[in-house]
């Protein structure tokens, strides 16, 4: 059996990401503004997870804590097995590569390059498949989520529904374990954001983990499980519903 890599632990819960009492601070002028408090939470592999709360209560910072896009002032981030709190920015750059697939509110996407060679990027950065896997790859996730007729188009061609289905092909690119969606549905019409959440939704069954983070309370309670954040702190943790389908 191989070892263990430095900075990985072991993890007998079957869980893909664990929060301990994380806290963060920012700085602001001459003092500091805690905007996580002691969080904990654990999310298992295949969890559909919507997180809600007011703006500038730390949804997104919680996110930015699990993808190690910033790092906790104090507590521990533990993610697919690794602390990605005591990483290195060269080690969390290959662990995200590899682990996690992030779709943003506003897309993303390259606007010089069509929408086959935005999801073909990551597979490139991270040296994975040969140049005719990635290629073929990109097309087979295109067509998942409904656009390998408009693969060639430029994103500024397409609907912003569009832009965001496939920034969930290219997030899915490197086949990651989680994937993690800051408002990913925050910038499209009701329709659209319904398809985005569906296509979370199936990716659920086929065994992805999945955190939303949402303003949207009538779409995050289609969720299986809702966290809602007030005030930097966890005020409710329970599971709502069968998968997609609400209470």
């Amino acid at each position: 059996m191989f070892g263990k890599k430095e900075g990985q632990v072991e993890n007998h819960s079957g869980s893909v990401v664990q929060v301990a009492e994380v806290v963060k601070r920012f700085p602001v002028g001459d003092r500091e503004v805690t905007i996580l408090k002691h969080i904990s939470l654990t999310v298992n592999q295949g969890e559909f997870v919507s997180i809600v709360g007011p703006s500038g209560n730390g949804k997104s910072t919680l996110l930015n804590m699990i993808t190690g896009i910033d790092r906790p002032s104090a507590g521990q981030v533990i993610v697919t097995g690794r602390e990605i709190h005591a990483m290195n920015e060269n080690e969390l750059a290959a662990w995200r590569g590899q682990q996690v697939g992030i779709i943003f509110q506003f897309f993303q996407m390259l606007p010089a390059l069509s929408l086959l060679h935005n999801v073909i990027l990551p597979m490139d950065f991270a040296k994975k498949y040969s140049n005719r896997e990635r290629q073929e790859r990109a097309m087979q996730l295109l067509e998942q989520v409904g656009l390998a007729d408009q693969a060639h188009k430029l994103p500024g061609m397409v609907s912003g529904g569009q832009q965001q289905r496939a920034a969930i092909a290219r997030a899915l690119a490197n086949d990651p374990p989680l994937l993690v969606g800051d408002e990913p549905t925050g910038n499209l019409d009701s329709a659209s954001a319904g398809r985005v959440f569906e296509m979370f939704s199936r990716l659920v069954e086929q065994g992805k983990t999945v955190l939303m983070v949402t303003h949207d309370k009538d779409l995050a309670r289609r969720a299986p499980r809702m966290v809602e954040i007030t005030d930097g702190k966890i005020t409710r943790d329970e599971c709502l519903a069968r998968l997609g389908r609400p209470q």
